[in-house]
C-alpha cells in the first residue's frame, strides 16, 4: 500500500499501551532443557504485565499456558521467544496507527528465524493486531525492535555496531540508514551510539542493552564501576559520547548510570550479557530485570526510582532469561493503546 509515512511517529515506550506481546517458550526452542524454570519466569513476567496491560502470547500450543494466567493465547509456530525483535513496530498519527512488519534475519543470520519472521503475517491474517489497511510491509529492510529507542518526539537512538552490520542491510552507511528511519518510522533525527558492548550478546550491541530513553529527557545507560572488568573502558567511552548528545532543543540529557551486576556465567563458563537497561516500561510501571546480585540489583532499583518518580519499579528475576542471552525487554513488545481489537 502507499502511504505518507512521514506524518507517523514512533511513540515513546512510556506512552499509553493496550497490550504486550510475548512468545511462550516450548520444547522446540532452546529453552527445552529448562522449560519448567523458564515457564515460571514467563508466568511472573506475565502477571506483572497483566496488572497494567493485556498480555498476548503466541505459541504453537495454547494449552501449554496455565489458564490461571490472564493471557490471550494465539496459536502460532515460533523459532524463539524474543518478540522485541520480530513483533510489529507500531507508529502513530493522532488516533491512527500503522503496524510495520520489518524483515527479521536472526540477528544478522546467526540463528534460524523462518517461523519468527512469519509471526506478524500470521497475526495479520487472524486480524489480531491490525486490519490490512493498517499493515505496512517493510520486508525489504532488516530492523529489530531492540535496535532502536524513541523519545516519542522524533528522536531515534541506535547503535552503529548493529544497524551498520553487513549481515543486516549490506553496505548501507549511516546516511542511508538515517534516511530509511526517517522514511519508514518518521524519525526527525538519529543519535548514533558508537561504543559499548556486552560479552555474550548475540545482537551486535542492541541499544536496549546499553542506553534507553526515559521521560523528561533522561537516558539510562549501562555502566561498569569495576576497572578490572573487560567492559569498563568501552562503557566509559559510551558514557562520554552520550554526554555529548543534545535534545532537539539543544539541551543536555540527564544521564542515569546502571552498573552491570557481578559477572554471570553459563555452564560452559561463558559470560552472559546481564544488563539492567533491558527494562520494560508499561502504563506507569517499569519492570526491571534483576539477577540475584544484592548490591547491584539494589543500586539499579534505587537509581530507577530516582530517575522516574511516580513510576512503580517492579523487579522481575531474569536469571533464567539471561541463560539464553536475553532479558525482559527482549522478551516483550508493547502495543500502543487503542491499536488492537483485544
Amino acid at each position: 500500500m502507499t502511504m505518507n509515512k512521514e506524518k507517523y511517529r514512533l511513540p515513546a515506550e512510556w506512552e499509553p499501551q493496550q497490550a504486550v506481546l510475548i512468545a511462550w517458550p516450548h520444547e522446540a526452542t532452546d529453552w527445552a532443557p529448562r522449560l519448567p524454570q523458564v515457564h515460571a519466569t514467563y508466568a511472573a513476567m506475565a502477571r506483572a504485565i497483566a496488572d497494567r496491560a493485556d498480555v498476548i502470547a503466541v505459541t504453537p500450543r495454547p494449552s501449554d499456558i496455565p489458564p490461571t494466567l490472564c493471557i490471550k493465547a494465539i496459536e502460532c509456530p515460533t523459532n524463539d521467544t524474543w518478540t522485541r525483535d520480530y513483533g510489529f513496530i507500531t507508529t502513530l498519527h493522532g488516533k491512527e496507527f500503522r503496524c510495520h512488519n520489518f524483515k527479521f534475519d536472526g540477528w544478522g543470520l546467526k540463528f534460524a528465524s523462518n517461523l519468527d519472521n512469519m509471526v506478524n503475517r500470521h497475526l495479520l491474517l487472524e486480524r489480531e493486531m491490525c486490519q490490512p489497511e493498517q499493515y505496512v510491509s517493510e520486508l525489504d529492510f532488516v530492523l529489530e525492535g531492540g535496535s532502536i529507542e524513541s523519545d516519542g518526539k522524533g528522536t531515534i537512538m541506535t547503535t552503529s555496531e548493529c544497524l551498520c552490520s553487513l549481515n543486516r542491510n549490506g553496505t548501507a552507511d549511516k546516511t542511508v540508514l538515517e534516511d530509511e528511519l526517517r522514511r519508514r518510522l518518521g524519525a526527525e533525527r538519529v543519535l548514533w551510539v558508537d561504543h559499548g558492548f556486552l560479552r555474550g550478546d548475540d545482537t551486535d550491541s542492541h541499544v536496549d542493552t546499553l542506553a534507553r530513553f526515559l521521560p523528561d529527557d533522561v537516558i539510562a545507560i549501562t555502566a561498569c564501576d569495576r576497572p578490572d572488568d573487560e567492559h569498563f573502558d568501552e562503557l566509559a567511552k559510551m558514557r562520554d559520547q552520550i554526554r555529548t548528545f543534545r535534545t532537539a532543543e539543544g539541551l543536555s540529557y540527564r544521564i542515569v548510570e546502571l552498573p552491570i551486576p557481578e559477572p554471570i556465567f553459563d555452564e560452559d563458563g561463558e559470560r552472559l550479557p546481564a544488563t539492567y537497561a533491558n527494562f520494560l516500561i508499561t502504563n506507569g510501571a517499569i519492570l526491571l530485570p534483576v539477577y540475584g546480585s544484592d548490591k547491584y540489583d539494589t543500586i539499579a532499583i534505587e537509581r530507577m526510582k530516582e530517575a522516574c518518580p511516580g513510576y512503580d519499579i517492579v523487579p522481575v528475576d531474569c536469571r533464567e532469561l539471561i541463560r539464553q542471552h536475553g532479558s525482559l525487554h527482549c522478551a516483550t513488545m508493547q502495543i500502543p493503546a487503542e491499536t488492537t481489537k483485544l
